[in-house]
């Protein structure tokens, strides 16, 4: 069954596709969720529509992802934490305390599934990446320092 979608969906498409889908898909969860309608005769304007749209969206969101980044780019994060006299932390820091750290210092409120690096596990300057947009990363300094 051919379906215009209405919005983005993982692993399907984005808005304003026409796909090929499974009957009970569509009729059991795509269309009663509002995320596509049957593609009948004449749909394909619609589609083109939405598609212009989307492109147009996509192009506002990038240009302000690239605001953002040039706002964080070049920042050092620092963060405390419990640490032994080698260096090594009683713990870990990962995205959530440099989405955290984000938050404080710079006043970004970015989700935690956009912060992209390793697990640090000692103190120094490590790098994370911050996924702003689809297109558009940055590199991100965080500064692991012991807790008093």
């Amino acid at each position: 069954m051919k379906v215009l979608l209405r919005s983005d969906v993982d692993g399907l498409g984005r808005t304003g596709d026409i796909v090929e889908v499974a009957r009970g898909y569509a009729r059991n969860y795509l269309v009663p969720h509002g995320l596509a309608v049957e593609a009948g005769d004449g749909i394909a304007a619609q589609a083109e529509a939405m598609q212009r749209k989307r492109e147009l969206r996509s192009v506002s969101e990038r240009a302000d992802a690239e605001v953002v980044a040039g706002r964080i780019a070049g920042l050092v994060l620092h963060i405390s934490a419990k640490a032994s006299d080698e260096g090594r932390l009683f713990g870990s820091v990962g995205s959530a305390e440099v989405v955290d750290a984000l938050a404080a210092q710079a006043g970004f409120e970015i989700d935690r599934s956009h912060v992209l690096g390793e697990t640090v596990k000692d103190l120094g300057l490590h790098e994370f990446t911050v996924q702003i947009h689809p297109e558009v990363a940055v590199p991100v300094g965080v500064e692991v320092e012991a807790a008093d």
